[in-house]
Parts: C-alpha cells; sequence; structure tokens
C-alpha cells in the first residue's frame, strides 16, 4: 500500500478540517516513515528479491518497530497524545492515532503474510499486490476518493492552492505506478535512502493547507 494512505490522509481532511494536511499525512504515513531509519540503523530489515510479487519486489521480513499491529497501538497512542497535549482535541487526537494504526489494516490487505500482530508474529496479509489489478482497484480507488474527499473539503485560497496541490497529487501517482512497474530497487540501503524522501511529503503538506481553506468559507 503507497497512496492508499495518502488517500485516506486526504479523506481524514473531510471529518477533521481545523488539522493540518502535513499533520494528517505524518499520522497515516508514520509507519513507513519510521521503516527507512530502522533499515539504516540496522533495527530492521528488508530483502529485495526480484518479482516476489507481481506489483513488489521485497521481502519485508523483518521490521516489528515500525509495521507490528502492536507497535503501531503505541506509536499512534502517543501521536495522539502528543496532540492533545498540543491542541487540546479530543476527536482530532482520537483520529491521528487512528490513523496511525490504519497503516496496518491497509498493508495487511496488499502485502504477503508478513504482517506481524506483535514482534515475532503472528504474521498476516491478504497478498493482493500480486494481483495488479486487484493493486490499481484497491490503491487507485483510495487514493482518488481521498482526492475527491479533500477536494469537497477544501478550495484554494490562491493560485497555489491549486498548482501546490496538483503537483503533489502527480508526483506522488508516478512514484506508485513507477514502484508498481519499475524495476527493483538496486540496494537495500539507496531502497531506504529514497524511502527517506517521502518525509518531504509532510512539510509540503503544510505548505499546502495554508494556500487552501475550508469549502465554503471567505479567503479573508
Amino acid at each position: 500500500m503507497f497512496v492508499g494512505h495518502f488517500g485516506l490522509g486526504l479523506a481524514a481532511k473531510k471529518v477533521a478540517p481545523r488539522i493540518s494536511l502535513g499533520t494528517l499525512f505524518l499520522s497515516v504515513q508514520l509507519a513507513d516513515g519510521l521503516w527507512p531509519i530502522f533499515l539504516l540503523v540496522g533495527r530492521e530489515h528488508v530483502h529485495i528479491v526480484p518479482h516476489l510479487m507481481k506489483t513488489s519486489h521485497l521481502n519485508f521480513w523483518d521490521y516489528p518497530w515500525s509495521h507490528s499491529l502492536l507497535a503501531l497501538a503505541v506509536w499512534g497512542a502517543l501521536f495522539g497524545a502528543v496532540s492533545y497535549v498540543a491542541r487540546r482535541l479530543l476527536f482530532g487526537a482520537i483520529l491521528l492515532a487512528a490513523g496511525v494504526v490504519s497503516h496496518w489494516f491497509l498493508d495487511a490487505l496488499m502485502h504477503r503474510p508478513d504482517m506481524p500482530l506483535k514482534p515475532g508474529g503472528p504474521y498476516v496479509g491478504l497478498g493482493l499486490w500480486n494481483s495488479l489489478p486487484a493493486t490499481l482497484a484497491i490503491e487507485g480507488g483510495l487514493y482518488a476518493a481521498g482526492i475527491l474527499l479533500y477536494l469537497r473539503a477544501t478550495r484554494p485560497r490562491d493560485a497555489a492552492g491549486d498548482w501546490s496541490l496538483a503537483v503533489l497529487l502527480v508526483f506522488l501517482a508516478s512514484i506508485w505506478i513507477w514502484a508498481l512497474v519499475g524495476p527493483p530497487p538496486p540496494s537495500e540501503k539507496a531502497l531506504a535512502w529514497s524511502a527517506l524522501s517521502m518525509w518531504l511529503v509532510v512539510p509540503w503538506g503544510y505548505w499546502i493547507d495554508r494556500h487552501r481553506i475550508a469549502a465554503g468559507t471567505s479567503a479573508g
């Protein structure tokens, strides 16, 4: 799962207009943000196996601290607690915590049985990455639905509110398609460093939100 997570972050703006898109992105993508860090410091591991699945070359055999359900429940609770202390918005804190945990459930749809319930297993996964049509339908559908809901929830404050969002959406879709049909990464370390670049999407989300406002309100 890749763009599906961002789709969920975009959709959440509809029910939580006071939370920035950057924060929503950080919530739903926290697992994938932590993962390359743990890879680089040697706490988690991945093997590149060309064509392991029809749309994935990666054998996620060891990532308990970023992707197990138990770990994400802990990360989610911490994320929600920090949000509540900072903003005093109970609903927002619960939503952000749920966004962190949602990553496990969406990944479990696509992955082989490699998604740990807790460090050391047991492991689950429906393996829908073995079907290109299913991958396109589920991930693409979530992404499209998220875009639609975000566009209904917000409107541009200025020209940057339009083009900054459009560039982001095309950028994410392009990375997703390349990951599905492109060649395997050259090495695990190169994979980790490239995955770190996705942290840039968080400040990008904050920037977009500064140029968009809730639908139905005046630009002031």
